[in-house]
This record gives C-alpha cells, structure tokens and sequence, in this order.
C-alpha cells in the first residue's frame, strides 16, 4: 500500500505542502489514526472514568496513578491527544473525499467506450463469437437487452479497415462507489459530532474565556462566575441532583482537576420519585415526576422522566441517570464492641457528620449511605457483598450465559435483608474506616446474626463480623456478655460460679484448682493478659509478637506452654472450662439485669458457640463500638442527566450514511462490460466481449456465462 492518493491534485509550488496534504489524505494515515481512537477507546472502558483520584492511587499505586493521570487516561474523551486525534482524523477522510470525489463524478460519467479491441483479450472474463447480424443492428439489440436487465448502455460507432464498427459499452452497480463517498462521510460526520458534543467546546471556553474549574465547597450560588457557563452554551452534558420537595437548575460537570456550574434556563423541581420492585426485591422502575420552570417565561412543564425516556425542553434533554440519598435523617445506636459499656444514641443526615470524643480520643462520624432495600444472593451466602441494587453486573451476567453449550446458570436465591447504613470513622489524623451495618438480622448456616462490616479502602470489599442475635432478635444479650467480659468483677464471679458447680462438695482442693484453671482461661480469652511467644514461635510460621485475648490468644498460650503430644487433650479440657465460664457469664450479666436465667437447651447452645467466636472476632475490629441503625426517614433524590447535543443529528445521520455506505460497498458489485462488434466478411459480424469487476466472485463468473449466452448466442 503507497500513500498516493488519486483524483484532484493539488496545485502547489511547495513541495512540502504537498507531501503534506498527500499523507493527510492518505488511506494509511486514517487508518493508523483510527488504531489509536480504537486503542483509546478500549483504555476509556476498561478504566474507569472521572473518579476520584484517591481510588486510583488505591487501584493502581501513587506512581502508576501519577504516570496515567499525566497522560488523561482517566479522562480519555476528553483529553486534548483523543481531541487531536479526532480532528486530524476529520481532516485526513475530508481531504481523503475532496480529492477523490471528482473522479468518482467522473466515473460516474464515463462509459469507457474509447477502449481498443486488444485490451479487451487480456481480460479474465472475455469471449468471442461469429455472429450473422450487421454490426450495427447487433449492436442495437445487445444494447436494448442490456438496457432492459438494468444496464446502462451507450454504442460509439468506428470506422475500420473493413467497415464500421460498432463498440457497446455498459455498466452496472455504479452505487458502489456512493458506498466509498457515504462511508468516508459517514466517519467526518460522527466525528465532527463529537467533537461538537464533547469536552471541546468546554475546553475551549476554558481556553479562552477564562473559564476555571471549581474546587472548594459551600453553595452553589455562592461560585463565583469564572466557575460558572452561561446558560447559552452550546453543548454541554452534566449531572443535575435534585432532592424530593426542592428545585435546582444548576448542573454539575466533572472535570480532571474540579466541577465547572452549567446554568440552565430553566429549574427541575422533583415532585416524587417512584421505585418499583419485583417479587426478589430487585427494582424493575425507576421514574421522576418533575416540573420544569422556565426562567425566561415563567412557564410550568410537568413530565415524568424513566430510564430511556427523557424529557425536553429549550433543547436540552433530561435523562434519568441514577438516584441517590437526598438528605435522609437517621439515627444510629452505639454498641459497645472493644470499648466502654455504655450505649448511646445519635443522629444525623445522610452527608453530614457528628463530632465523637471519648477523653484524649476524638474521632469523626460521617454518615455516607442509606439503603432502604438490600437484595441479596442466599444461593451463595457466604458472598454477602452489600450490593447496590441500582447497578447490575453485567460481566457477571454476560459470562454466565457463554462459554461450553452444557455450561449452567446457578439459581439465585434472591431475597430482601432490609435496610443497612453505611459510615464512616474519621481519627484525628485523617485516617478513615468504612462500615456498613444491617439493620435486621439474617438467617445464615441456621442462625439468625447481624452483620457488621468494614473496609479500610473502597477498593476492597467488606468484611463482615457476624454477631449472633438473641431470642429477642436484638444485641442487647451479647452486649451484656461483651460488657461482663470487660468486667474483672465479674468476670471472677463466674469463675467461682463455675468452679462449685463443676465440682463435687468436699473436694475444696479441686474447685480452688479449676478456678485458677478457668480464671486463666477466662482472662486469656478476655484479653486481661497478653500472651508472649517462644522464640521459636516467633522465628517460625506462627503468629509473630504478642497475641491478645479471643481463642487465638488460648491457641497461642498452648502452643508456647504445653508439650506438643499434650496440646490437643489440654485444649479440649481448656475449651470446656472457657464454655462453662462464658455461660456462667452470661448468667451472671442478665441477673444484674434483672431478667431471667437462659434456659439450656439447643438454641441457648448454638447462641453461646456463636457469641464465643463472635467474641473472639471482636478483637480484630478496628474501632471500639459499632453503630446500629435504629431509625430512619427515607428522603430520596433523582439523578438527572441534562445535556444539549447539537452534534447527536450528525452522529444519527453518520449512522445512516455507514449503514447505506457499508451495504454498498459490501452488497453492490461494479460491473462494466464491453461488446466489440467487428465488421466480417458477408453480412456478418465478428464480437469480442469482456466484462470486468470490482470483486473476483463467482456470481460475476456466471453472470458473464449468461451474458455471452443471450448476447453472444455462445453456448455455456
């Protein structure tokens, strides 16, 4: 493949101009810029756009997150290289048509009569024949047969040697050459669109008009106007979030490095949104009922706005994109995990946060999430996730239903847990976990728990500590046994308890035994004193550094004081004794409550083993109370996209023109045949024949066979 271009020529006594323009026009260069769109495009989908840049020094390192942002990635689209790419690309296929368009008019035009006899032998496709018409009324009636299955034809007379002689030149399938002009049009014109409803014009305001983005907080109308695009800006698309009950008219357009305000001239009020489930829980309608004001005319518009249904007005297009939490008010019970005992309760609103002291310590209660309804898989319930009901997993669905033909799709279990809330603790350092709580217990393995999670980062998923829920369906009895736990007092009182009952009357020697036995396994477990290691724990494949409380802290204290051969009995007669202690325990908490004894049966079995691993768990939890959602009133806010896209008529009208231009190209073969009608002795005539096509094809084989046999009168 040269980079020659054929068709007009420039005319230029620059050298360099012209190699210039002969390799803009060039179908390499095209080509080679496409690659890199193509190239682009699939970094643009594979890596998230528009995110916060912290989750990329999460996803990818704080020197691969610098290296990637300086080259946009994470704003591809609108990056000033794809910008440039795009446009060269425009010029390239636009100087690519100028120059061949009129050759193409051209051809269209010619009939390439003026051919000579002996060329017409060195085509593939050739026959000859003897005929006993007079050339010129061959030539009539292979003209008026041609004319009559489509071709066009025209007939030139020559004078030969031996007489005149008559050349029928014809053609057929000349759109395929249309196809070349509204394919190559076809690319300008999506191009030029998006260019049109891209980033460019905003950049270019930006350029040029001093335009900056935004990057501190506080209220929209106080933004200055260097931060702001007047409602007359041609082509824009930001989000607009609008909670129930208010209006806002100010979109909010993501850029690199801050948000750019684009003024609409008009406000959405949001009147209701409307949600709608299935059976499972999962949403099957998401709808706003809204009103538009418009500020120039004081005209009230009411619409409904559905996921592919927008409104419009002024003609700016308004989509349903998401919804999210308008502000919802919740209130969150402090139970106590690693810390103090007491309980308390707090409120605030979804976006907002509370100010937590306890002593020296001071932490940061930032309320991020509401959820209302949690769908969850129990087909697989060791793979809670919290999942968000508004976002479907795609991959998760695509790949499922490829790959081998006996291939199944596991059945779901999908069910409704109730809401959740997700917060945030902040340290005085700045340093933030994620948790995100359930509300209601859940029954799992047989059992009905509540679910406490945490992630240190948003990359990460949570974790989730199971804490088992009581006849009552509340915390209220493991916070009790937490608190006794804590309780040196206590925790002595059931030591003694234990001890006496364990124990036969008159064996005093014995009970005063197992009550230092059980006190130091209850004082292990509870985290009274830190296990130190052996070294030869330490410098093997065991924990590393001192161990501290729950069963891992009995684990290693066996391993560091007991003989190997006697580590198992020794820790099936420790396990009993903690047990037994832990009951007495809880005993012990709920009298000073005033209610009643547990009873021992089964289900006061399976709570006790699940509140000894739970508490045991408790250890590794990072702060020193969780927060349970007690109430709540749900207020919700739609997600609008509004965007005015001057560019979308050419991008459907490219559309069209590839669709016209691709079948054209790929469906229409040119065909041009030539009958030579040469002058023989008598009356007769002697024909040569030969046809030529853009594609070697079979059709075109036995479209030539029918050819001589109805104009030739050759036999196949």
């Amino acid at each position: 493949m040269t980079v020659s271009t054929q068709g007009l020529q420039l005319s230029t006594g620059s050298r360099l101009v012209g190699e210039v323009v002969e390799l803009l026009s060039s179908m390499r260069f095209a080509i080679s810029l496409l690659t890199v769109i193509c190239i682009a495009s699939v970094i643009g989908t594979v890596v998230k756009q528009h995110e916060p840049f912290n989750n990329y020094v999460n996803q990818f390192g704080p020197f691969w997150a610098d290296v990637f942002a300086s080259a946009s990635l994470f704003s591809v689209y609108s990056a000033w290289w794809f910008l440039l790419i795009l446009a060269f690309l425009v010029i390239s296929t636009s100087l690519c048509i100028i120059r061949n368009t009129p050759k193409i008019f051209t051809d269209f035009k010619a009939y390439k009569e003026n051919i000579r006899e002996q060329s017409l032998k060195a085509f593939p496709n050739r026959a000859e024949n003897a005929l006993d018409e007079a050339p010129e009324v061959a030539a009539n009636r292979i003209g008026q047969h041609l004319l009559g299955t489509g071709w066009k034809v025209k007939l030139q007379s020559r004078d030969t040697a031996g007489g005149t002689g008559w050349m029928v030149a014809a053609k057929k399938g000349a759109a395929n050459k249309i196809g070349y002009l509204a394919a190559h049009s076809a690319i300008v014109l999506v191009c030029i669109g998006g260019l049109l409803d891209g980033d460019l014009i905003v950049r270019a305001q930006m350029w040029f008009n001093g335009k900056t983005p935004f990057t501190g907080g506080g209220l929209i109308a106080d933004v200055p106007a260097q931060h702001r695009l007047s409602a007359s800006n041609p082509t824009f698309r930001g989000n607009l979030l609008v909670t129930e009950g208010t209006t806002a008219g100010t979109a909010i357009l993501a850029q690199p490095t801050g948000v750019l305000l684009q003024d609409l001239p008009f406000s959405v009020e949001l009147k209701k949104f409307i949600v709608e489930y299935y059976d499972t829980g999962m949403p099957k309608l998401f709808a706003s009922d809204i009103v538009i004001h418009d500020h120039e005319t004081g005209e009230q518009k009411p619409a409904r706005v559905e996921v592919n249904h927008p409104a419009s007005h002024r003609g700016i297009n308004i989509y349903q994109s998401s919804f999210d939490d308008g502000g919802s008010k919740v209130t969150l019970r402090a139970v106590p995990i690693n810390g103090p005992s007491r309980t308390f309760e707090v409120a605030g609103v979804i976006g907002g946060s509370s100010a937590l002291s306890n002593g020296d310590e001071k932490m940061t209660l930032e309320f991020t999430g509401l959820r209302v309804i949690n769908v969850e898989n129990f087909a697989a319930a060791d793979t809670l996730s919290g999942a968000d009901v508004r976002k479907v997993d795609l991959r998760q669905s695509i790949e499922s239903r490829l790959g081998a033909g006996h291939k199944t799709v596991t059945e779901k279990t999908l069910r409704n847990v109730g809401p959740s809330v997700t917060y945030k603790l902040r340290d005085a350092a700045g340093q933030a976990i994620e948790y995100h709580n359930y509300m209601l217990p859940m029954e799992l393995d047989g059992a009905r728990v509540y679910l406490l999670g945490l992630r240190e980062t948003p990359s990460e998923p949570f974790r989730y500590l199971r804490i088992p829920a009581d006849g009552q369906d509340s915390l209220d009895d493991f916070v009790r046994l937490r608190s006794a736990l804590a309780d040196p007092a206590m925790r002595e009182l059931a030591v003694r308890r234990y001890a006496l009952s364990a124990v036969e009357d008159g064996r005093p020697e014995l009970s005063q035994a197992l009550e230092v036995s059980a006190a130091r396994a209850l004082g292990l477990f509870a985290g009274a004193e830190t296990v130190e290691l052996a070294p030869a724990l330490v410098n093997g494949n065991g924990p590393r550094g001192p161990v501290r409380g729950g069963l891992q802290a009995v684990s290693a204290f066996l391993e560091s004081n007991v003989p190997e051969a006697e580590r198992e009995r020794a820790s099936d007669v420790l396990v009993r004794i903690l047990n037994g202690t832990l009951f007495e325990l809880m005993l012990i908490s709920r009298e000073r409550d005033g209610l009643p004894p547990l009873e021992r049966n089964d289900a006061t079995q399976r709570f006790m083993t699940s509140s000894v691993i739970s508490l045991s768990d408790t250890f590794f939890y990072p702060a020193p109370m969780t927060f349970q959602l007690k109430d709540f009133e749900h207020i919700q806010a739609s997600v609008f996209q509004v965007a005015r896209a001057p560019g979308q008529n050419l991008v459907y009208l490219g559309c069209l023109l590839l669709i016209v231009g691709i079948f054209a190209m790929l469906y229409v073969r040119e065909r041009r045949l030539w009958v030579w009608l040469a002058p023989a002795a008598g009356s007769g005539a002697q024909a040569h024949m030969a046809l030529s096509s853009n594609r070697k094809t079979m059709e075109a084989d036995q479209e030539f066979d029918v050819l001589k046999s109805q104009l030739l009168k050759v036999n196949p």
